[in-house]
């Protein structure tokens, strides 16, 4: 057998004893036939190819990029946490030089959880990528520009909201269109907050989008938009519902598909997310993205079932496809010229509402958010108001939550501060049940009421 031509940090952790529900989609099984299929092709013997135990996720690490409501142990398991510390380890075996590239292929996927967490939505209890993202700013230096590149077939809305005014990370989300698909989110026009706008791209795909089309999006769109921001680390959420065998869609790609696409992109990192054909998709995508990651061939990558025809696109697809990148390329070119206070106002705060439902729990939840219009280096402080009704036990849970980013200014410091010491004493006084102060570059706090 060839020898691989990267050294890949394989991250394996199944969660096998970890489940939403017996026959749940996201269950024990979805990584039981990748390991057999990787271990039959003889890939962890290959040269180059080393496998790791995960690390796990502390309090702290959580807490970077998650208000977990009321605590992070109420809404994560140990599962939860070796998944985003493996996650952690495969950015560790990369920026430390023990791999050249990683692949973190573990379960629970991540890519729906919010900033806010009142419980599971989407499948997903704490986001993985941006509890890694954060650990390698916080441990190689908050400088480093990163990439991230969702591939998922349903819109990473959970990762969008964590880095929504984070001029530091790009976040690229290829998703079918969410009039289609949950979580319904993921349009051109959700661009990023007012110290990010245009870093907030998203490629809303229509069903039976295959491999043409999803390779045309990398060519056309994605690789020159990283050309010209030039991060420093690709990481790709690498999503495998977009496979033409995965209940939960309606795409059309394929493991020989996904296997290019890896090896254009040339992700530093890959973090599985979704994909739910358990037997029909995953050990043959897997196996593809491993060997594109290695550099080494992937030409005889085939589902057992494939035929020429199930990656083909009608003709309207690939119009439709190509009207979209037409149009996110124009966005992206004249994103420095958008009039920010047209869009974001003029005054101190810009305010968004928002409702958001988790699917999983049958939690409603509704937001009000301020961010502090500051300008210069300073992304500007956040403070969010929610009120999440649990249906199955009736009760509201309101919080505040206030959010000081990396590089805050002195100013946004003590505002900050100011508008914790209030929520503090709205919960002593009965009005919220917690108040919650989470500062980056620092702790998280919270008082109970």
């Amino acid at each position: 057998m060839q020898s691989a031509a990267y050294r890949v940090g394989l991250v394996f952790f199944p969660a096998f004893d970890w489940a939403i529900s017996p026959d749940h989609p996201e269950r024990e099984e979805r990584l039981l036939y990748t390991r057999d299929q990787i271990a039959e092709e003889g890939l962890l013997d290959v040269e180059g190819i080393q496998e790791y135990r995960p690390l796990i996720a502390s309090d702290a690490d959580i807490c970077r990029a998650h208000i977990c409501v009321p605590t992070v142990n109420s809404v994560v398991t140990q599962s939860h946490r070796i998944a985003a510390g493996g996650s952690m380890l495969a950015a560790d075996l990369v920026l430390e030089g023990k791999a050249d590239r990683a692949f973190a292929l573990l379960r629970p996927p991540g890519h729906h959880a919010m900033r806010i967490v009142h419980g599971s939505r989407g499948f997903c209890n704490v986001n993985n990528e941006a509890i890694m993202v954060e650990h390698i700013r916080s441990v190689y230096g908050a400088d480093k520009r990163i990439a991230i590149v969702d591939t998922d077939a349903h819109h990473a809305d959970g990762t969008q909201d964590i880095f929504y005014n984070d001029p530091g990370v790009l976040h690229i989300s290829l998703h079918q269109d969410g009039r289609t698909l949950y979580p319904g989110t993921g349009f051109a026009n959700e661009r990023g907050g007012p110290a990010a706008y245009g870093m907030t791209i998203n490629v809303p795909l229509p069903p039976g989008t295959g491999d043409p089309g999803m390779l045309y999006v990398m060519d056309h769109l994605v690789l020159p938009i990283l050309r010209d921001w030039q991060p420093d680390l690709i990481v790709n959420a690498a999503g495998q519902d977009n496979h033409y065998t995965d209940p939960l869609t309606s795409m059309s790609f394929t493991a020989q598909g996904y296997a290019r696409l890896t090896k254009m992109l040339a992700p530093d990192i890959v973090v599985l997310e979704g994909g739910y054909s358990i037997e029909g998709a995953l050990p043959y995508v897997n196996l593809g993205i491993l060997l594109a990651l290695a550099g080494m061939d992937t030409s005889a990558v085939r589902e057992p079932d494939w035929q020429p025809e199930v990656a083909a696109e009608s003709r309207e697809v690939g119009y439709a496809i190509a009207r979209t990148v037409e149009t996110l390329q124009d966005m992206w070119s004249a994103r420095r010229d958008a009039d920010l206070e047209a869009i974001f106002g003029s005054g101190r705060f810009f305010h968004r509402r928002r409702e958001i439902y988790y699917d999983t729990d049958n939690i409603a939840e509704r937001q009000t958010e301020q961010i502090r219009l500051c300008g210069g280096a300073c992304s500007g402080w956040r403070s969010i108001r929610s009120e999440a009704l649990h249906a199955f036990t009736g009760r509201t849970v309101r919080i505040g939550a206030v959010i000081v980013p990396r590089r805050a200014c002195a100013q946004c410091r003590r505002d900050a501060q100011g508008e914790f010491e209030q929520m503090s004493a709205d919960a002593r006084a009965g009005c919220l049940d917690f108040a919650y102060l989470q500062d980056i570059e620092g702790n998280a706090s919270a008082v109970r009421s």
